[in-house]
Parts: structure tokens; sequence; C-alpha cells
């Protein structure tokens, strides 16, 4: 999982509240069981018609927010059904933060295992930053995990809270599995002596 530490991006505003998960990465797109290539898809039905051709007036389709890697967005953001392709997703076409004053709780939890940093911010806070958002690419935001803070285009500064241990996890890129590995030592040395009391095992 690849560190999280220091971000300045565009970011996209997604003022829409209850943007579930379906929304997010519809059903016949959960198919597969790979992280990778599912950004094509995001917000597909939001994205493209019937016909396949993109909708101009969505957002990460404007020239502006092609390159989005933050989105600020309305209340109650990744509600629905349990996917974790949904946070794969997002993180495949190259978002690595999200903003909104709440977030369900799953879909919240998936985005710290997959790096990327889902921030729960007031709702008069969320709203000065999604005015800041519809300036287009020239407003950029920078989200500095370290000092928990979101500086907007405007050199506004927000904090934001934090887990500690969520904050160390993306910090150092660690997901379960490489925090499994941290006790690699342990764990062995744990074998070894487990079967040296039972052989038979």
């Amino acid at each position: 999982m690849d560190k999280f530490e220091k971000l300045t991006g565009i970011a996209a505003p997604m003022p829409l509240v209850n943007i579930d998960t379906d929304m997010i990465i519809p059903k016949q797109f959960l198919k597969t069981i790979k992280r990778s290539g599912l950004g094509k898809n995001l917000f597909d039905e939001m994205r493209y018609d019937q016909n396949g051709n993109e909708i101009a007036d969505f957002v990460l389709n404007k020239p502006a927010y092609r390159k989005a890697e933050i989105i600020v967005a309305g209340d109650n953001f990744g509600c629905g059904s349990s996917r974790e392709h949904a946070p794969w997703a997002l993180l495949d076409f190259g978002i690595r933060c999200v903003i909104s004053t709440s977030f369900a709780d799953i879909f919240y939890n998936n985005c710290f295992k997959n790096g990327i940093l889902p921030i729960k911010l007031p709702k008069d806070q969320v709203d000065a930053l999604m005015e800041d958002a519809e300036r287009g690419e020239n407003a950029r935001i920078t989200v500095d995990l370290e000092s928990q803070t979101i500086s907007a285009s405007d050199g506004t500064e927000i904090h934001f809270d934090i887990d500690p241990f969520r904050k160390h996890c993306l910090l150092n890129g660690l997901d379960d599995i490489a925090l499994t590995l941290e006790k690699k030592s342990a764990i062995e040395t744990f074998e070894q002596a487990y079967q040296a009391r039972m052989p038979w095992v």
C-alpha cells in the first residue's frame, strides 16, 4: 500500500448526498478480484450514457477535474452495500482523499485499508472546501496527514481529527497484511516453539 503523507491536488466538488457504493462502482463490475482496472468504471452510470459516451456535465468528465485526486462530497458518502471495490475504483482512478461530513462505517474502514484518507469535517468547513473546489484546477487543496491540516487555495487552514493508529498505518503504508508481517519474527519464533512442543501436529 502506498504511503499517504502530504497530498496537493485538484479537488472535485460532488455535493450530492448519499453517494452509495453502487454509484461509486456499479454491481456489474464486481466480478474481478483485482484492485486495478476499476478506475475507468468509477461512477460509471454518472460518467457515461447508455452508448458508453461521456456525459459532459459530470464533474470528473470536465477538463478541470479529470486529474482530481481529492473529492469533496455531500453527507453520508459510501453508504449502501459493503463492497471493497468502491475504494479500489477510487484509488485506481487516482483519488487519494475524500472529504465529507460523514461516511458509511464499512466504506470508511475500507478506505484506510486501501490507502485512501477519508476526512470528516463539520458542514460549514465542507461547504467552504466545496466552494473552493468549484473554482477548478487552479484551486488546489493540500492535505497534510502528519499535521492533520487541509490548506485551501486561498490559504485557509482547517484541522481534522484522525485515529492515531489509522494515521500511523497511512503514513507508513501499512495494510492488514503489512501489519501482520511486522510481527513476522515473533510469528516464526512461535511456530518453531510450537512445532518443537507438538511435533505430531
